[in-house]
């Protein structure tokens, strides 16, 4: 009981409630504001740790400044499957019905390719290297300080991007599309330019989220994929392109699962995270936080 109530695990959940939320949220703003279903969500995780790991070994740029590396190439990739296929798509109304059921197997097919290309390329074995190693301690804490910058960074920009959506004009119109797609042209909302903005920062996100998990884990071409599960866990507790209600859930799940493994055993972490993902759509689809439609 003692272990339960310690503050080391509870920095452990804050930590990783931080880095869920993170992940969560860019999938989020891309399903909130396009209705897209990204399965590949994780395989841009893992796009942002190789490029945190090669600009480390390679040219000893250190993850903070490779932080703006990786949100720039996955911002640029998302920007790419934008305007190359996804606008034209959203363009034809019939075909814009059906988008959704069938980006499922688009963004299935495109993780596919990205998972080969990167194990061909720098081969499935996995990779990882050291910064900020030395353990700091506070308040019955003991961390290291690259968990301790991971922290800060996913915490701030969750914070950041909650911050931009409630308060900035263009925030407001994100919002807007993501809650009434249907009225956002009719009042003056540029659509096409919310979509894809949302689209590149969700990208954008992601890439950011692989550099930090890249400090505290290997990283290999095959390590996106329970990130993207966890990812739509996040967001099916909170609601389906509910961002607040998102960020809160992923906490509640980074919670459940630390306190969890404490109790039981490692073993259990997917039983844990599957077991809540099937109960909630079983007991409240709507979300745990979400609101119930009229």
């Amino acid at each position: 009981m003692s272990q339960l109530l310690s503050t080391q695990l509870l920095f452990a959940a804050l930590l990783t409630g931080a880095l869920y939320g993170l992940i969560s949220l860019g999938l989020n703003l891309v399903y909130g504001t396009l209705r897209l279903l990204n399965v590949a969500h994780g395989d841009l995780v893992m796009i942002g740790a190789y490029t945190a790991y090669w600009a480390m070994t390679l040219a000893g740029i250190p993850p903070v400044a490779s932080v703006f590396l990786a949100a720039a190439l996955c911002a640029g990739l998302g920007w790419l499957a934008y305007t190359a296929l996804f606008r034209r798509l959203l363009a034809n109304a019939e075909i814009a019905r059906r988008l959704e059921s069938n980006s499922l197997l688009v963004f299935f097919g495109l993780s596919i390719i990205i998972q080969n290309v990167f194990a061909l390329a720098f081969t499935a074995s996995p990779r990882g290297y050291q910064y900020l190693s030395d353990v700091y301690e506070f308040a019955g804490v003991s961390t290291s300080g690259s968990r301790l910058l991971s922290f800060a960074v996913a915490a701030g920009l969750c914070a950041a991007t909650y911050l931009f959506l409630r308060f900035n004009l263009f925030g407001l119109a994100v919002r807007g599309l993501i809650e009434r797609p249907a009225a956002a042209e009719i009042v003056g909302i540029d659509v096409d330019r919310v979509r894809i903005v949302s689209f590149c920062a969700g990208f954008a996100l992601a890439g950011v989220a692989g550099v930090l998990v890249s400090q505290t884990e290997q990283i290999n071409p095959f390590m996106g994929f329970p990130f993207t599960i966890t990812a739509f866990v996040v967001i099916i507790l909170g609601g389906l392109g509910n961002i607040k209600a998102g960020l809160a859930a992923s906490f509640v799940l980074g919670a459940i699962e630390t306190y969890g493994v404490a109790l039981t055993s490692a073993n259990l972490r997917s039983v844990l995270i599957y077991g809540i993902f099937i109960l909630v759509l079983l007991v409240r689809p709507q979300g745990l936080l979400g609101k119930a439609a009229r």
